[in-house]
């Protein structure tokens, strides 16, 4: 079975090879700016209608005539893809100006538009660049995507199809239902995620590298080399906390989805936890990421994913399905069932609910009550 992957290699540009990088990213973020005006100015910016507008424009204009064709018309074609998919996938919010200082430098270059020549990556206009090698292509790549981190390290990510070997045999289901204090409380103990707190151990390595930003900062528009070396430390420190938790969560992903033939992922958006007293802790816990790596891992591989919707999970019984009347408060770590006596963690109990619901073909709770009532129905129709 072939599949497309990225493969990640670090980029060390010189001091020419950066600044042509920048003026092209400028170019391409003018694009984008100027495709953001004409949607909100009542016209539909197409990618057929957006080409033909470059085209004129790359014809009138020196400076756009400078940069890559291809850089600028993937640019404009991925702002057409941002652009549908707001109007398709709910709570997608539509594409926005970028701004100079924070928008973060993406460059993505077709098949003809690079080459990768005695081991650099040359791409169009002559920009060569070496490359880190870690690991050979298993193909040729198709496109590449250059991108530059808060850091200012520089990566190249490049497409390939590979050939994957198909998964073997494994055990029974797993549930999964997400968390703070746990961020991957499982049905079976051996497979929870816990919390590392990476970002809580250099808390106060970060607040020093802060509080050394707030008393360098000028006014709107200066910096001094004094702030940019305190804001380099800050974002280190974000950096490795970030890439700790990241590895610990592909880990993890490997593991749960080795093992397990059947996967219920309880369909959790974080995103609320932000307006919330455990914003913090949840961002240092990265349900997002630990939840996206889960899935694409168990879809490669060939599992069943079952996206459980989390509504009445925590007030379902594990055991005889019964629904706690009232809702349970955060505080309230043990589920009792009023019904049967079960008692179990909240969250342990809530994960078994999610497998039963994805083991009987449904994605939510209210869906196997419906089914359950149906079934008693016809059983006392039919005596």
């Amino acid at each position: 079975m072939d599949e497309v992957v990225r493969y990640n290699f670090r980029l060390r540009p010189g001091r020419t090879a950066e600044v042509a990088l920048l003026a092209e990213w400028d170019r391409c973020r003018f694009l984008w700016n100027e495709a953001v005006y004409q949607q909100r100015s009542g016209n539909k910016p197409t990618f057929g209608r957006l080409s033909r507008l470059l085209t004129e424009a790359r014809c009138q204009n020196t400076w756009l005539r400078e940069g890559s064709q291809v850089a600028q018309q993937q640019m404009l074609r991925s702002y057409a893809q941002a652009l549908g998919q707001s109007f398709t996938v709910k709570g997608r919010r539509r594409p926005v100006f970028k701004a100079r200082k924070r928008a973060r430098v993406s460059l993505e270059y077709t098949r003809r538009g690079f080459t990768i020549s005695d081991g650099r990556l040359v791409l169009a206009k002559g920009i060569s660049i070496p490359v880190v090698w870690s690991r050979t292509f298993p193909s040729e790549p198709s496109s590449v995507r250059i991108t530059r981190d808060s850091l200012g390290h520089w990566y190249a990510s490049f497409v390939v199809r590979r050939t994957v070997d198909p998964a073997a045999t494994a055990g029974d289901g797993i549930g999964i239902d997400w968390g703070v204090s746990t961020t991957a409380t499982t049905t079976d103990l051996a497979f929870d995620l816990p919390y590392r707190g990476y970002r809580a151990r250099c808390a106060a390595e970060l607040a020093r590298a802060q509080r050394k930003m707030a008393r360098r900062r000028r006014k709107r528009g200066q910096q001094s080399g004094g702030y940019q070396r305190a804001a380099r430390v800050a974002a280190k420190l974000h950096k490795k906390a970030a890439r700790q938790t990241v590895h610990d969560s592909r880990v993890w992903a490997k593991s749960v989805v080795e093992h397990h033939e059947v996967i219920a992922v309880e369909d959790f958006e974080p995103i609320f936890l932000a307006k919330s007293t455990m914003a913090r802790k949840a961002a240092d816990a990265a349900i997002g990421a630990a939840k996206r790596e889960l899935i694409e891992r168990g879809v490669r591989a060939g599992r069943r994913v079952v996206l459980v919707r989390p509504a009445y999970t925590s007030m379902t019984c594990s055991s005889c399905f019964a629904r706690a009347k009232q809702r349970l408060e955060l505080g309230e770590r043990t589920f009792r069932c009023q019904a049967c006596g079960y008692t179990d963690d909240r969250d342990r109990n809530a994960a078994r609910v999610i497998l039963a619901v994805a083991e009987r073909g449904h994605t939510r709770v209210e869906d196997v009550r419906q089914s359950g009532h149906l079934l008693r129905a016809v059983g006392s129709v039919a005596v």
